[in-house]
């Protein structure tokens, strides 16, 4: 097998995250044992939802229908088994880190790629959601879940049309029960400013009113409707998109008090934190990854929120960057060169307890 000339560098890194996660595994059989004696466990009704931008989780195929040869066997980047595995491999530290019952994630190729992470990662045995949108680089987004807590009713893609312009991604709408509690989920990868912010702003605004009137939908239906709306919103919260558009507020007492139906944005305590954010550009914090909430969650009626439960995944490994980086999150790609890291988004979680 050829060995990628960057990897040999990263043979330590990778050997300590294996032990890691050796490590994380047994413990996790410990508890597990423990609980089987007992009969009971402090974390009973509390599930953990999340989300993440996975940084471009791509097979090793050139698919003549998707502008994704850079990542293909022969292909720019110079992508091998061994480079795909690691990143499998450090993906698998990331979801033994989070431990979640429900997660959101985009930046992924197909469903193929899916079930090579499921089978890596052998924490879990996840259900999976995906569709494919129409991104010209093929990047979709997906649900992976614990079936025996969450159960499935609907899933569907929500199409975002631009006339004469590049296609973005679709919103995935998953409708779900757990413990017969009815939640509805969006998982959202908004268009980037990377045509630049005259044309993204309009893009992210038409957008977000496709996915308000979705809402607005289910709470004229209900207006206790749990609804759980993640993503890479490629804004920060309160700007024009998701905040004014979406009607999202980092104000709970703004939501709870049901005044022009906003919803409530998880992230305002990371807000003006010095590496508070999810993803850094050119040195500044952004918090582009959210979990943003219906003032159904915020109550107690069928599920509730986990007071002080919202929290990015931060951890010194994952921001393992020195000189003009340090700080940032550790990406795997920067360009076309091998980093070898997790991803240039960290991912966000929180937790609701089920009445």
């Amino acid at each position: 097998m050829h060995t990628h000339p960057i990897l040999s560098q990263y043979d330590t890194l990778n050997e300590k995250f294996h032990v890691g996660k050796d490590m994380k595994i047994n413990i996790l059989a410990m508890l597990t044992f423990l609980i089987l004696l007992t009969g009971c466990t402090s974390e009973k009704g509390i599930i953990t939802i999340g989300f993440w931008n996975v940084e471009n989780l791509f097979d090793l195929v050139d698919d003549p229908e998707k502008n994704d040869e850079e990542f293909a066997l022969d292909g720019r980047k110079n992508v091998t088994w061994e480079v795909l595995d690691l990143k499998l491999d450090h993906m698998s530290v990331v979801l033994t880190d989070l431990n979640a019952d429900i997660l959101g994630l985009c930046e992924v190729e197909n469903r193929d790629i899916l079930d090579s992470l499921n089978k890596r990662f052998t924490n879990r045995d996840y259900s999976i959601i995906h569709f494919d949108s129409p991104d010209e680089r093929g990047i979709d987004n997906a649900v992976l879940y614990d079936a025996n807590i969450f159960s499935v009713a609907d899933s569907r893609i929500i199409t975002i049309p631009f006339e004469n312009d590049r296609p973005t991604r679709d919103i995935l709408y998953v409708h779900g029960f757990i413990k017969q509690k009815d939640v509805h989920l969006f998982i959202n990868h908004w268009p980037s400013n990377y045509s630049g912010l005259e044309q993204a702003i309009p893009r992210r605004i038409k957008t977000a009113n496709i996915l308000r009137a979705r809402v607005d939908e289910l709470l004229a239906k209900d207006p206790g409707a749990e609804i759980i709306i993640m993503g890479d919103f490629n804004e920060n919260p309160g700007d024009t998109a998701v905040g004014s558009i979406l009607r999202s507020s980092v104000d709970r007492e703004l939501v709870t008090s049901g005044e022009g139906s906003f919803l409530w944005n998880g992230m305002g305590k990371f807000i003006g934190v010095e590496n508070g954010g999810t993803y850094k550009y050119r040195g500044k914090d952004n918090i582009l990854d959210q979990i943003i909430v219906s003032k159904g969650v915020l109550d107690k009626r069928n599920i509730s929120l986990v007071v002080g439960s919202i929290r990015i995944n931060d951890k010194p490994e994952y921001r393992q960057q020195e000189g003009n980086y340090a700080g940032y999150p550790f990406r795997f790609w920067a360009g076309d060169s091998l980093l070898g890291g997790f991803s240039d988004h960290l991912a966000v979680s929180m937790k609701i307890r089920i009445k």
